[in-house]
């Protein structure tokens, strides 16, 4: 129901698009049919969502954001200004492959700087951190900082966006909410309370 979510009178929800209660959608976008939104997301201007995108709860999609078909995000991501999905690997104007779209899934908690670009068929793993500017053309680990072009790792996120520091021990603490992480032969794992 419209009074569920509020819609900017700029912008376009095409009929069968599926929108959470709570969900801002601001300025000049265009939310295809059969595209789900989660709830309390906010899309900043200029968003464009495919049919069939699924983004979870509190997704944060920042201004000139266009996510294509194939492309599932989980919940508390969030998208950067003018961050770019692709959807297929070797596109030509000529020839169409609508119905060859790769499929590419953003974590639970990722966070992706302004401008990165995630080459399609690429997962990135909960928590990750995609720094600005950033080329994504391998799938990336759960809590792992990646920059560059092509992204390289070049450390770990703790899920409050804290670098991590492992030492000898492979402990490491983040510094504002104090949860532990353990690293483990390139896999890190949040310790329980």
């Amino acid at each position: 129901m419209a009074e569920d979510y509020f819609v900017h009178t700029s912008s376009v929800i095409d009929k069968g698009a599926i929108i959470g209660k709570g969900t801002k959608i601001w300025h000049f976008c265009h939310i295809s049919s059969n595209a789900q939104l989660g709830k309390n997301c906010n899309l900043g201007q200029n968003v464009f969502i495919a049919s069939n995108v699924v983004l979870g709860n509190n997704v944060k999609v920042q201004n000139n954001v266009s996510i294509y078909t194939g492309v599932t995000c989980g919940d508390d991501v969030f998208l950067g200004p003018s961050m770019v999905f692709t959807n297929v690997t070797n596109p030509r104007s000529s020839v169409n492959r609508k119905g060859q779209y790769s499929k590419t899934h953003v974590g639970n908690g990722v966070s992706i700087g302004a401008n990165a670009t995630i080459v399609c068929g690429h997962n990135i793993g909960a928590f990750a951190f995609i720094g600005a500017g950033a080329v994504v053309t391998k799938n990336i680990p759960a809590y792992a900082l990646v920059v560059g072009n092509p992204a390289k790792q070049i450390g770990w996120m703790s899920e409050y966006g804290h670098r991590l520091d492992f030492g000898v021990e492979g402990i490491a603490i983040c510094k504002e909410s104090q949860e532990k992480y353990q690293l483990k032969e390139k896999i890190v794992e949040k310790l329980k309370a």
